[in-house]
């Protein structure tokens, strides 16, 4: 395996992020969406018999066309277009991240900060290339969790509009990070589109997470990442100081 690697692209969901259920939290941004909506009935029958069958419908087509849709699109267009559009367009921001939340509380998984810290202090050059709707989660997290400062680039579908397997999005951070593709490394869960993507962008080396309890996913010569990882901190030991 090639190790002459000095740049690290890293997934969020369920690679560096992991959802956190709790009934209280995901009850209130139902309740929230349907507050802002109006909604008189139920939030939690609203969501269920109404946003999320149409999230289903939005999901196909931006996994058809490898697209994120801006939010106010997403908003009128797919998930609550019988609504009055202004008052949409004005909640679209705040709907997204209360729908994000309906999933349960997003936290850094089990060593995760710790390890991007160590990674940084190596040498190596960080980036985050992920796959998510609304455009505040991020920003806010990366500032409260003052991990800002380890990421040279922070790529999001939802802000260049680009979804994974889509090469583009890579071209996007290696722009940023100035990086050169072959010594670029790319992290992430998702075989069919992170790894997928991550060799259609020509990156040296790709790490496959598979933590406890997720379900295996179908490994192709396709999908193959050079090496698993079923813990964040194993990261430590792909990737030495640099010299």
């Amino acid at each position: 395996m090639d190790r002459n690697i000095d740049t690290i692209f890293i997934d969020l969901g369920d690679t560096f992020r992991v959802i956190r259920k709790d009934e209280a939290y995901q009850y209130e941004a139902k309740k929230r969406i349907a507050d802002l909506l109006g909604v008189e009935t139920d939030p939690v029958a609203f969501y269920r018999d109404v946003i999320e069958p149409r999230y289903d419908k939005y999901r196909e087509w931006a996994l058809r066309f490898y697209c994120e849709a801006p939010v106010k699109v997403l908003w009128t267009r797919w998930l609550a277009y019988d609504f009055p559009r202004e008052r949409v367009e004005a909640a679209a921001d705040e709907m997204t991240y209360a729908y994000r939340k309906t999933k349960g509380e997003r936290v850094v998984t089990d060593g995760g900060a710790e390890t991007v810290k160590e990674l940084y202090r190596r040498g190596y050059t960080l980036a985050i290339v992920s796959d998510l709707v609304g455009t505040e989660e991020v920003d806010e997290w990366l500032d409260r969790d003052g991990l800002r400062p380890y990421f040279k680039s922070v790529q999001q579908s939802s802000v260049c509009l680009i979804r994974k397997p889509h090469p583009a999005i890579y071209y996007y951070a290696l722009s940023e990070t100035g990086s050169d593709p072959a010594r670029t490394c790319y992290v992430g869960d998702n075989l069919n589109r992170d790894i997928v993507g991550a060799k259609a962008a020509g990156l040296g080396m790709t790490v496959g997470v598979q933590y406890p309890g997720k379900k295996p996913q179908e490994v192709t010569e396709e999908n193959k990442p050079d090496v698993f990882i079923s813990h964040f901190s194993q990261l430590l030991d792909l990737f030495p100081p640099l010299k």
